[in-house]
């Protein structure tokens, strides 16, 4: 989030040698351009409250930085052509300095006091990669870290780092290091054959269409890359430049027409803001309205209108507001983030508010007892140099911190532990559910296992990424025996893939070849999936079933054993297209029902509850998701002669579904079981593929 103070826009298109006297005639109406404009001051704090409220669940309202961006291209853009047209030259050590002293202090001092928190209230297991995550941000680089991580930015599963918000500020810092030699360099080039400023439009131009058209397209392929990347981001940096450029003619603007455009640009923003939800693909084209209607706020108020949006925006509230928009931005999102761990409960509707009025307060004060200061310092301002070395200083302190507390500080987990029987650790039939229920701490083992827990993910068979089309078999698909005469197909999605240690060791005792596939968020079952991760329908997954049960034919498999999350989109239709399928197929069905939904991650839940791990025990009821549809689809493939493996009893009992069991933690993540805790269900699943292979 942008939060700079209003700086000198509205030079005139040309250099100054090169103006007609026409140009001088105008003059008067050029005054219009004004240093200061209240209508960006107001409008960045509209900016802000849109993207806090967003954040918090306050209002599903959405577009907050998209409007940031434009006005960030607009006062740097303008800042930068009129030190080109005063001088003939960019100092780069002034312009980098005022970045410097504006944005390093507050970025430090809320990356340092995010990690004290997270070191002191959230799970110990995250701290080394919300670290990582820290250092990423001190080096403005974190959208590019996110990008690689894939993470999805409306993502609710309590994995989101409280370090996710500096993606914005990291596109802006890497524009603010390549627009003032960028600008500089096209300028000079334009001035050189056509001795105005026509290159410069055209090339800003192709810059917002050829962002732009990255945007839309990499949001369908790759919306991680799309939402996070500069490339796809920076179009809206250039509008704003483009403005900049602009001014001189949009200050001659009709002062009437040009108080209709600011309004209508307010209602664009806020009305196209509104109708974006956490299901439209973003960033794609849905950012198109926000930006839009930023920039023709920006636009009429380039003719200083007496009755445009500026009477609306121009407001003491809202000017304050403005002031401490980057901090606010800084303090929101870890503050949000980090509130359930801090309090110990999840955040209600007024914990929201809560967050959002405790962080405006922390931006008052870190306005006014570190931002000011920096920004004023007479010496820091005098001597660029200086500025630049106490901002550089900020972020490589900083950036060392991070990189010190990643590598050298320990986990910090205790608590009080009790010992077990090693030789009873995991399932060992219904009693050890049972008596896992009541249990309070965690055994010597399962603290000393707590750390890797999170790795804990079957070691065999294979399972193919959300972009898959076609499913290939692979080596790493076989496992079991794969010698073995007979063999076994387990189908399925990552609810398919966790089984792997299990079925190896159950196709080595049974002299049987096992093949896995599976494809992540991919039902077996016909369903019409729409993927998250997407946004938009899981065609992948369509074509790869498809490819999945031709090879089934192929392979002339002894069993197949289907097995898959629980979806909301389940149909009857589908689940009967599939089963008879696989029953044409000739091959005997197993159907293993869904294991539990913890609906948290328990390895970050047992990491902060040592000495009460039942408070990370899910109800029954809350824990299995869906049970009409799981019954539907027991019943579909009981009618097509499959065999049912009932799996609640290995992991639910009272009502209550323990996260760890006889000393073995049984979820990798909010969702997944451990590859341990699998192993340990082969003599609860053994029995019923024995049977059905020897029948």
């Amino acid at each position: 989030m942008t939060t700079h103070q209003a700086t000198p826009v509205g030079d005139p298109t040309e250099p100054p040698e090169h103006r007609s006297d026409q140009h001088r005639r105008r003059a008067p109406k050029e005054d219009r351009l004004r240093k200061y404009r209240p209508d960006i001051q107001g409008l960045r704090a509209v900016a802000i409250m849109m993207v806090v409220a967003m954040h918090c669940g306050i209002i599903d309202i959405h577009g907050g930085v998209d409007v940031s961006f434009v006005l960030s291209g607009f006062l740097i853009g303008g800042q930068i052509l009129a030190e080109i047209d005063k001088s003939g030259k960019v100092s780069l050590s002034k312009f980098w300095a005022r970045r410097f002293r504006r944005l390093a202090p507050g970025m430090s001092v809320v990356i340092l006091a995010t990690a004290a928190l997270a070191w002191i209230y959230a799970s110990p297991l995250r701290f080394r990669q919300t670290m990582e995550d820290g250092l990423a941000s001190s080096l403005s680089v974190m959208n590019w870290r996110l990008v690689e991580t894939g993470t999805d930015y409306f993502a609710n599963d309590g994995t989101q780092s409280p370090y996710q918000h500096f993606w914005s500020l990291g596109i802006e810092e890497q524009f603010y290091l390549a627009a003032p030699i960028t600008l500089f360099v096209t300028v000079w080039l334009s001035r050189a054959i056509f001795r105005n400023r026509v290159l410069v439009g055209l090339f800003l131009t192709a810059v917002v269409a050829g962002s732009l058209y990255l945007s839309v397209t990499q949001t369908k392929s790759n919306q991680p890359l799309a939402y996070f990347g500069t490339q796809t981001r920076i179009w809206e940096l250039t509008s704003g430049i483009l403005l900049a450029l602009s001014a001189p003619l949009l200050s001659r603007m009709n002062r009437g027409l040009a108080a209709v455009i600011s309004w209508l640009g307010l209602a664009t923003a806020i009305g196209t803001a509104l109708l974006i939800s956490a299901e439209t693909p973003l960033p794609g084209y849905a950012v198109a309205g926000p930006v839009l209607g930023a920039a023709m706020i920006i636009a009429g108020g380039c003719a200083a209108p007496r009755f445009g949006a500026e009477w609306l925006l121009h407001n003491p509230v809202l000017n304050s507001v403005a002031t401490v928009s980057y901090g606010w931005y800084l303090w929101h999102w870890p503050l949000l983030i980090l509130w359930p761990d801090i309090t110990g409960r999840e955040l209600s509707y007024s914990d929201r508010f809560r967050v959002a009025s405790l962080s405006l307060i922390l931006a008052y004060a870190m306005y006014h007892m570190i931002e000011f200061r920096f920004r004023n310092n007479a010496q820091l301002v005098a001597r660029p140099w200086k500025g630049i070395f106490a901002g550089g200083t900020a972020v490589a302190g900083t950036a060392g911190a991070a990189a010190i507390a990643m590598t050298v500080l320990p986990l910090n987990i205790s608590g009080s532990a009790v010992a077990v029987d090693s030789s009873t650790v995991g399932y060992s039939g219904a009693a050890s559910v049972k008596s896992s229920v009541l249990q309070k701490k965690l055994t010597a083992a399962a603290q000393a296992a707590l750390p890797n827990s999170p790795d804990d993910r079957t070691h065999y068979g294979c399972i193919d990424d959300t972009d898959v089309e076609k499913f290939v078999m692979r080596d790493n698909c076989v496992i079991g025996d794969p010698a073995g005469k007979k063999s076994i197909v387990v189908i399925g999605d990552s609810h398919a893939w966790q089984w792997g240690d299990a079925f190896n060791e159950i196709g080595k005792k049974l002299d049987a070849k096992v093949v896995t596939m599976a494809k992540g968020g991919c039902s077996p079952e016909v369903y019409a999936i729409k993927n998250p991760e997407l946004n938009r329908e899981y065609s992948e997954c369509d074509s790869w079933r498809e490819s999945a049960f031709e090879q089934l034919k192929e392979l002339k498999p002894n069993i197949v054993v289907v097995t898959s999350r629980v979806r909301q989109e389940a149909t009857e239709t589908g689940a009967e297209k599939t089963f008879q399928a696989l029953e044409d197929s000739g091959a005997d069905l197993i159907y293993m029902t869904d294991t539990p939904q913890p609906g948290k991650n328990v390895p970050d839940c047992l990491a902060t509850h040592t000495d009460d791990i039942s408070a990370c025990n899910p109800g029954q009821d809350s824990a299995i998701e869906f049970p009409d549809f799981r019954t539907m689809e027991e019943k579909v493939a009981t009618r097509h002669g499959a065999v049912i493996i009932d799996t609640l009893p290995a992991f639910c009992a009272d009502g209550v579904c323990p996260t760890v069991i006889s000393g073995q933690i049984v979820y990798f993540d909010s969702s997944h079981i451990t590859a341990g805790y699998a192993k340990t269900l082969v003599p609860f699943i053994q029995p019923t593929v024995k049977k059905v292979l020897a029948g």
